[in-house]
């Protein structure tokens, strides 16, 4: 069994086409989509069209909830100058839209044939709003996992793909489709954008699994003159993220 698991498409259409062109190459059996799919990006009608197109898993992201309920943004810890983007977004969609986005689960999980179980999510197990890196401390990390039975627990949000043991358990993150971070993000700092789009596979191999961090190169010019015809309010500060 081969299972892509995709996140942070961030409404970035133009990524997402070549990350699906990727995983049809790879021949998955499933998809697994970690959430934020539609907000921030200059495309998140088609992106939630392609998404509706496909048979997939969909966990809710803080973005995918806050677009919901934008009065209660905040409370999803979206920057307030993100929030005109947020409401321009969410006045794109359908109704039909909105409710498959309603119809997203908070978490996921999944037992390969070989035995190993496998729990998706967002932020981490508790919350879609929590920051799992390399460098959180374990103490953190703990409190983040007490409890929990799968052998592999896989999320987003961070934007950065991880590979990290604690004790017998493996915590990945996919990276993100759409806004693939160089750098950990750093509140009042802008981003800068990788020229790729992420993602991960796993696939059983025997009594184990393996693990597949994959990332597409895909056409940031194009992206770029979506941003730009776009009519979104931040469209200056998305596009400062692709400058060196």
């Amino acid at each position: 069994m081969r299972i892509a698991f995709i996140s942070d498409i961030h409404g970035n259409f133009t990524a997402l086409q070549a990350v699906l062109a990727d995983i049809k190459s790879q021949k998955v059996d499933r998809l697994i989509c970690l959430g934020d799919v539609a907000t921030l990006g200059p495309q998140p009608r088609e992106v939630l069209a392609a998404l509706q197109a496909l048979d997939c898993t969909f966990i809710k992201g803080n973005h995918d909830s806050a677009v919901l309920n934008p009065e209660e943004a905040a409370h999803y810890e979206i920057t307030s100058h993100l929030i005109p983007d947020l409401i321009w977004c969410r006045e794109q969609l359908t109704e039909s839209h909105l409710e498959l986005i309603q119809s997203f689960l908070s978490k996921y999980e999944l037992t390969f044939p070989n035995g190993v179980s496998v729990l998706s999510f967002h932020g981490s197990p508790l919350s879609s709003t929590d920051l799992l890196q390399s460098t959180t401390p374990k103490e953190v990390m703990e409190k983040y996992f007490e409890g929990q039975t799968a052998t592999v627990f896989i999320g987003g949000h961070s934007h950065i793909q991880m590979y990290r043991r604690m004790g017998d358990k493996l915590i990945l993150n996919s990276g993100s489709v759409g806004n693939a971070f160089e750098y950990a993000f750093t509140p009042g700092l802008i981003p800068s954008l990788l020229p790729w789009a992420e993602y991960a596979i796993l696939s059983q191999s025997g009594s184990s699994l393996d693990v597949d961090l994959r990332r597409v190169y895909y056409d940031t010019d194009a992206l770029i003159q979506e941003v730009q015809k776009s009519g979104l309010p931040g469209s200056a500060w998305w596009l400062r993220q692709f400058q060196k």
